[in-house]
This record gives structure tokens, C-alpha cells and sequence, in this order.
């Protein structure tokens, strides 16, 4: 007689981090429905559309133990004219498929959320952490702030777990932004004007995303319905180490010069990449001794996630 798996419903399936999301939980036993938008021929996959407010969930949501929620809208070119969509996408999209899992029975719903709930940057402050007010930076970060307080009242009125995982940049392969604008950069042996900012970062492998993410599945709170957890590497690095690691990991050398990190900050934002400064100039440090404290432990370091990120990448 076979065993029974558990089910996960998992949105953006299709995506950077569902490439990876999705194996690991079936590596784990769970038995994936991916939900994506339009047919990619997958096994278990099934066709939701766009994700709104007005999403028909039903189906999908049938026999499903807990729902991993990756999708959201992330970047849109003329963002002060897209308020809407991402209200309809990040915050009533989530808030929607959260009810309807919750009449459904799912019993638990991660969310991933964004570190853009805190701001761009903690210079001269104490690493963010979850006990922190939440001072959103723009419209991506303000509509994650605004789908995790609508979660928070949900869990109140409902038996579904919900965990909200907040990262910073995450890196791996097939990354999109910034990542792979520098990895492709130090490939190629191009100088790259950092060596001169002394800022602290964390960042987050997919890997290591992806193992919190088993690991909470695993092993809800029984004393709590709804947490906020912070999520990186255990190690902090500035800019310019973070890219000697990268370079170490595609068996290059870093070809870094100095520039004052005042004048590129102005030359980043007179280029419109106000994205890129804000990412590589300024500090961003986050405390994650809550997630540490839940028994995880980062399956992967740094130095191993950049070399599985550039591998893949590379094959």
C-alpha cells in the first residue's frame, strides 16, 4: 500500500524561485500542484491564470495540506502608474488565495515576503529584525507590508498557520535584477568600480530559502498562529567581498578599482539605477536569531551557494 503525501500548492512555480522551491519539496515527499498561469505541461500542474482578487482557487486548493506562495509582482518599468497592479497582485491576490485556503483546510501558508518592508538600507543602525515598525520602501516593499498585515488579521479568525519569511537579495541560478548583471560582469573580467564601499550585507541562497521553507512545513509553532521570520546566510559580507567570493566561485579573479562611494552614488542615480545603488552601496544587515532559534541551521554557506549559483548558471 503506497503512503500517502502530503500536498503543496505551490504559486509561481514556473519562476526563479519555484525552479528550485518546487524540487526540493518533492526531494522531501510532498507531492507539488504547481499553479501557474498558463499551461507549461508539468506534471500536477494546474491553470489559474493571472493572480487577483477575483482568482478561482477551487480546484486548485482541493486536498492541499499547506500553500507556498512565491509569486507576486516584483518589478514594473513605470511604477508610480502601477499602484493598482500591485495591489491587485501582491496584497488582494495574496489576501484572496489566503481565505480560500483557509476555507479549504489548508493548514499552513507561507508567504514570502521582501526585507523591503524595513527600507533599503540600516546604515548606522542595529540589523533589522522582526520586531522592527515597518518602514516599506516603495511600492513593491509597501504592498508586501500591506499583504502581511491583512495575514495577520486573517490568522486570528482561522485555524490556518500562516509564516511570513522576509529575505533580502536571494542569489542562484536563474536569478533575475541585480545578481546576475554582476555575475555576468566579473565572467567576463570587466573592472568593477566597489572597492572602495565598507558596507555590511546579508544575502540569502535559494538553497537555503528553500530549506527554511521545508523545515517550518515541518515544524510548525504549536503555541502560534502567525510568525514573521528574517532570512539570510549566516555570513555578512560588503560589496566588494561579496563579489570576490562571486569571482572565487566562477574561477576568476575580481578586477575591482575604487571609486568614492558619494560619487558613484550619484553617477547609479543619474543613470536611473537608483535599484543598484540602493543594493550594493548602502548596508543592510538583517538579525535572523529568530529563524536560528526555531532549530534551522543554513544548509549551505556563502562560498557553496555562489558555486552552485554560477555552476548551474555555467551547465
Amino acid at each position: 500500500m503506497s503512503e500517502i503525501k502530503p500536498v503543496a500548492l505551490v504559486t509561481g512555480a514556473s519562476g526563479f524561485l519555484g525552479r528550485h522551491v518546487v524540487p526540493a519539496l518533492t526531494r522531501a515527499g510532498w507531492s507539488v500542484r504547481p499553479a501557474v498561469r498558463s499551461p507549461k505541461g508539468t506534471d500536477s500542474e494546474v491553470v489559474i491564470g493571472s493572480i487577483g482578487p477575483e482568482t478561482d482557487w477551487q480546484a486548485a486548493l482541493a486536498g492541499v495540506d499547506a500553500v507556498v506562495h512565491l509569486a507576486a509582482r516584483v518589478h514594473y518599468k513605470n511604477e508610480e502608474h502601477a499602484v493598482e497592479l500591485y495591489r491587485d497582485v501582491n496584497v488582494e491576490g495574496t489576501l484572496h488565495l489566503a481565505r480560500r485556503a483557509a476555507e479549504a483546510g489548508v493548514r499552513h501558508f507561507i508567504f514570502i515576503s521582501t526585507v523591503l518592508v524595513h527600507g533599503r538600507s540600516n546604515d548606522g543602525r542595529a540589523p533589522f529584525s522582526e520586531s522592527d515598525l515597518p518602514t516599506p520602501h516603495g511600492l513593491y516593499g509597501t504592498s508586501k507590508a500591506e499583504a502581511e498585515a491583512g495575514l495577520r488579521l486573517l490568522a486570528q479568525d482561522t485555524d490556518m498557520k500562516i509564516s511570513v519569511i522576509r529575505p533580502p537579495l536571494i542569489y542562484g541560478a536563474h536569478a533575475k535584477g541585480n545578481f546576475p548583471l554582476l555575475a555576468r560582469a566579473v565572467r567576463l573580467g570587466l573592472p568593477l568600480p566597489f572597492a572602495a564601499i565598507r558596507n555590511r550585507r546579508n544575502f540569502l541562497s535559494v538553497q537555503n530559502l528553500s530549506s527554511f521553507i521545508l523545515y517550518r512545513l515541518g515544524h510548525p509553532d504549536p503555541t502560534s498562529d502567525f510568525e514573521i521570520f528574517l532570512l539570510a546566510d549566516r555570513e555578512r559580507v560588503s560589496t566588494p567581498e561579496f563579489i570576490v567570493c562571486l569571482a572565487r566561485a566562477s574561477g576568476k579573479s575580481a578586477r575591482l578599482f575604487g571609486i568614492p562611494p558619494n560619487v558613484l552614488s550619484t553617477a547609479l542615480r543619474m543613470m536611473g539605477r537608483q535599484d543598484m545603488n540602493d543594493g550594493l552601496i548602502g548596508s543592510l544587515e538583517l538579525d535572523t536569531s529568530k529563524a536560528m532559534a526555531t532549530g534551522w541551521q543554513p544548509q549551505v554557506s556563502l562560498d557553496e551557494g555562489l558555486r552552485l549559483a554560477v555552476s548551474a548558471q555555467d551547465a
